[in-house]
């Protein structure tokens, strides 16, 4: 029975190789040293769940409107979306921290702790931008 859902499956034969970097030394493996650690990445293997964990959170929120606009009907993600970019519009000042609370309510992540929940709080970051360099930024005035 076909609900029109997404597939929980990602379409993948194994393990593939990306294509290889210009950035190797003499014996064809990348140089960290001279080109950085960003030349070894293109040549790595890549896991076929990488990515799907990548687009975990987008995968899960597609899921959960299709669950809701097959049993509540069409109208139920439609008001998650209009509410969603009602919440986007919402402006504040640019020096001030956003929480996205509405937005973690909206969407249920309100009842989950996250990485992000613990070590990722204002008081924690090293740079606290100057307010009036931001207000003079966003109008145009600098």
């Amino acid at each position: 029975m076909n609900f029109g859902l997404p597939s929980l499956k990602e379409k993948s034969t194994g393990f593939h190789r990306l294509p290889n970097s210009d950035k190797q030394n003499e014996y064809g493996i990348p140089d960290p040293m001279t080109f950085g650690l960003g030349a070894a990445r293109p040549t790595l293997y890549q896991h076929p769940l990488e990515a799907s964990e990548r687009n975990y959170q987008k995968n899960q929120q597609r899921l959960h409107m299709a669950v809701m606009r097959n049993t509540q009907g069409i109208h139920a993600p439609l008001r998650v979306a209009m509410e969603l970019k009602a919440f986007e519009n919402v402006g504040h000042l640019p020096f001030l921290p956003s929480s996205n609370f509405s937005r973690d309510v909206i969407l249920g992540n309100d009842e989950t702790l996250d990485f992000a929940d613990i070590l990722n709080t204002t008081e924690f970051r090293e740079t606290r931008p100057h307010p009036h360099a931001l207000m003079e930024h966003k109008l145009g005035i600098l």
